[in-house]
């Protein structure tokens, strides 16, 4: 029995006992049924660890890394498939590890900008995966279409366990690196001359990010990865008044987003990944537009106030 299965059993009875309070007709099948106990779970505890780890990529500026090792990962899922594995994902962990090391190297030894190497391996492995499928006569069948856009309905017992361990080993890693993986942020050259191992950490958080976006595949699909990465800490950004407010407002509207996207996309009909990523996206919408117009009314007010003043 892996951690996830057992997870599962532990938390299902709450599950149950949540089911005649969710709205909708299909919707309550999630806390019910062991397929949708599964889904949920794994898109619960992606959000968590993608809410945590995505504020820690905006303030390194990192936020496109995400979105190209996912594509990395895709190539590793093609490899998984051609090969007939039961849980391509493991094929995708190991790709993606080795494309975040190479990232990392790349950069930090100034041969490429981050950006140029994260193009390069975004589009190059893509590309890999979809020659191969066509290659070997797979071609793009559901299987490979729920990891492009994200399929939750299809994890699998061994794709919870991996999601799992993933989930929980990277959360407890970013805990315990947070003190030095601020410091190397904010003024790396103080940070190593204070002692601080700045290349070990950045590598390691470099394979942190690699495997939460691999465990984030099955939830949101490769090529909406972001949705979750990114667009919850950047929307918490607009309100948080520190680092703190912001890792929890994060988790706020990451959570929001995978319980609205998944009742929206099982009383409409829709793919899961997709409607996660838009409910993010609207989200993000809703909270800028407050914000600016918070900000347009104080002004106003101000404005009126010193006018009065001045009468």
């Amino acid at each position: 029995m892996g951690i996830g299965t057992l997870i599962l059993e532990i938390v299902a009875p709450l599950m149950e006992s949540m089911a005649p309070m969710m709205p909708g007709v299909t919707f309550p099948k999630f806390f019910t049924l062991e397929m949708f106990q599964r889904s949920l779970l794994a898109a619960i505890m992606v959000s968590i660890v993608a809410g945590f780890l995505g504020t820690f990529l905006l303030i390194r500026n990192l936020a496109l890394i995400g979105d190209g090792l996912a594509h990395v990962s895709f190539g590793g899922v093609a490899v998984g498939i051609v090969l007939g594995s039961a849980s391509p994902l493991w094929y995708a962990l190991v790709f993606s590890v080795i494309a975040s090391i190479l990232i990392y190297e790349l950069q930090s030894r100034e041969i490429l900008t981050g950006d140029a190497s994260i193009a390069i391996f975004l589009t190059g492995m893509l590309a890999f995966g979809l020659v191969l499928l066509r290659y070997s006569g797979v071609g793009i069948t559901i299987e490979v279409e729920s990891y492009l856009w994200g399929s939750l309905l299809l994890t699998s017992s061994q794709d919870l366990d991996l999601i799992s361990l993933i989930s929980i080993v990277s959360f407890l890693l970013l805990l315990l690196i947070r003190p030095a993986l601020l410091a190397t942020t904010v003024d790396p050259l103080a940070a190593q001359i204070q002692g601080i191992p700045v290349r070990a950490i950045g590598l390691l958080f470099s394979i942190i990010t690699a495997a939460v976006v691999v465990s984030m595949v099955q939830v949101v699909g490769t090529l909406l990865v972001t949705a979750l990465l990114v667009t919850p800490a950047a929307t918490a950004q607009l309100i948080g008044r520190s680092f703190r407010s912001c890792q929890i407002w994060t988790q706020i509207f990451g959570i929001s987003a995978v319980f609205f996207g998944l009742y929206l996309s099982a009383e409409l009909n829709t793919g899961s990944g997709a409607m996660i990523a838009l409910v993010a996206a609207v989200i993000f919408a809703i909270v800028a537009i407050f914000q600016s117009s918070k900000g347009s009314l104080n002004l106003l007010l101000r404005k009126f106030s010193s006018q009065n003043l001045e009468e």
